[in-house]
């Protein structure tokens, strides 16, 4: 149905596709993979008519199409869900279903309409956002599945999936895998591009592998290759299986963050928690939970309207500014939205916080040390970019990497992670993860949320779980595993029934 061959791209002297093909065909979901940078982005933008190739061709149903935008390759039938989300936050939820062909009765714009289209697709994934709703007003993954609805909307032959479960979770990701698969049986090409391989292997027909701007592994049946050789076909090495969170080092007795008796109207209810210097402390729950509330208050995002939040200075975060001067980072996995300035350069973002939100090195510190203190941050994470280069010129991994550099380039005494590796490859978020435990070995404080289960197993040495904004138990040790914590997340800490007797 769609088919791209011999796809050629640089950028500048970067090559981002030598020579890349791929065949997608009605009736089945075909998974694209590979590490950041590897040239996924670039094929889909190719592919959608966001870019344009220096060689190759991209045929449609046996003819060569050149799409002029993404607007006029959905016009033919081929939409795309982007990674970096494309919602238009001041419009409300119809609005952004219905941006360009909004159905009209009497030469006005139908309502009544637009909700008899849109209901069943918002159905089927399980979103019921109230109509008129302002979009930024949504939760992250709601927004991810705003956009889905949209791209369905258009009823297209070929759908591409950019990372579609990257901020949902683990609930509406199944739901969503659900979906995809009935999709293909209905007759529609779908490209699944996810770094969740353990996804790819349970919604994927066929798999295809870049790595470097090749093709690695072309169009395999996902039922003859394993996980392990996936990951080997990405990275060009065998996998490798992080240590236990129990092996990470402590460091007690460091400066510690309390919550006493937290409450935040509709989020927290009297939550008392302690993190010390050298815990990496998950905290957990489903939508609406209030695990995220907790972030929001250690960063003074959100200001309890009782109890009290102690820093480790002694001090309360009475702002998210003020936070910051007192050492407290939040890094988000929304990075183009609340971790990045997409348009400046590396060395400007690293040092944006440290400069412009501390007040290190006065008001005009010296341009040349700003760059040498940031390259040296760049090799320290190994993040591979030039430091004058803007940060939209970098991969979602290495994007992800200069949001650590930044905080670290400010020494925060605590960190607050909201789901730190989205949308990042194995190979970055095993790096990312290697970024964390040492801060923690350092003696900082480390509270995370992941919608990744496997993510908080790996890195925490405690994860607290919260339901309807209260805290309902602790993993840790032995109990610290994902089915126990996903039973936790949706049951709670019930006992399990004894068996019965008899026979």
């Amino acid at each position: 149905m769609l088919v791209a061959s011999g796809l050629v791209k640089h950028y500048g002297g970067v090559t981002a596709l030598d020579g890349v093909g791929i065949t997608l065909d009605a009736g089945e979901v075909h998974a694209l993979v590979g590490e950041n940078g590897a040239g996924k982005s670039t094929l889909v933008k190719i592919m959608s008519g966001v870019v344009r190739p220096e060689g190759g061709t991209v045929e449609l149903d046996g003819a060569p199409v050149r799409f002029a935008d993404a607007r006029q390759a959905a016009a033919q039938g081929v939409a795309i869900v982007s990674q970096e989300l494309m919602t238009y936050d001041d419009l409300t939820v119809l609005e952004n279903l219905f941006p360009y062909g909004a159905p009209r009765r009497g030469g006005l714009v139908s309502t009544r309409e637009m909700r008899r289209l849109a209901g069943p697709v918002l159905a089927e994934l399980g979103l019921d956002p109230p109509p008129h709703a302002r979009v930024g007003e949504l939760p992250l993954a709601d927004r991810q599945l705003l956009e889905i609805s949209r791209a369905l909307l258009q009823e297209p032959r070929v759908l591409i999936l950019d990372e579609p479960t990257s901020a949902l979770p683990r609930d509406a990701a199944a739901r969503l895998a659900a979906v995809t698969r009935r999709l293909a049986e209905r007759g529609l090409a779908v490209l699944y591009i996810s770094h969740f391989l353990e996804e790819v292997m349970r919604v994927a027909t066929r798999v295809t592998v870049l790595r470097d701007g090749r093709v690695v592994l072309a169009g395999e049946p996902v039922a003859d290759v394993g996980l392990d050789s996936l990951v080997t076909a990405m990275l060009g090495q065998p996998a490798r299986h992080p240590a236990p969170a129990a092996a990470a080092p402590r460091r007690p007795g460091g400066a510690a963050v309390a919550l006493t008796g937290v409450t935040v109207p509709g989020r927290l209810g009297e939550v008392s928690l302690t993190a010390a210097g050298g815990e990496i402390v998950g905290v957990a729950g489903l939508q609406g939970s209030g695990h995220l509330a907790v972030l929001d208050v250690v960063c003074g995002r959100a200001r309890p309207s009782s109890g009290s939040v102690r820093l480790p200075g002694g001090r309360s975060p009475r702002s998210a500014r003020h936070a910051v001067t007192q050492g407290v980072a939040y890094i988000s996995g929304d990075r183009k939205g609340r971790g990045l300035m997409v348009d400046k350069t590396l060395w400007e973002n690293i040092t944006s916080v440290s400069w412009l939100g501390q007040g290190r090195g006065g008001l005009m510190p010296r341009r040349s040390g700003l760059v040498d203190r940031s390259r040296g941050r760049l090799e320290r994470l190994r993040v591979r970019g030039d430091v004058h280069a803007r940060a939209s010129n970098l991969s979602g991994g290495n994007q992800q990497k200069v949001v650590f550099a930044k905080w670290l380039d400010a020494d925060p005494a605590v960190l607050a992670l909201d789901d730190p590796t989205r949308g990042v490859d194995v190979g970055a978020r095993s790096e990312v993860h290697d970024i964390v435990r040492g801060l923690a070995a350092e003696g900082k404080v480390v509270f995370i949320a992941s919608s990744d289960l496997a993510e908080l197993v790996e890195l925490c040495h405690r994860v607290v779980v919260l339901q309807h904004g209260r805290i309902v138990g602790t993993l840790d040790g032995d109990r610290l595993t994902e089915p126990e914590l996903s039973l936790a997340m949706n049951a709670g800490f019930a006992e399990p029934p004894k068996p019965s007797g008899g026979g």
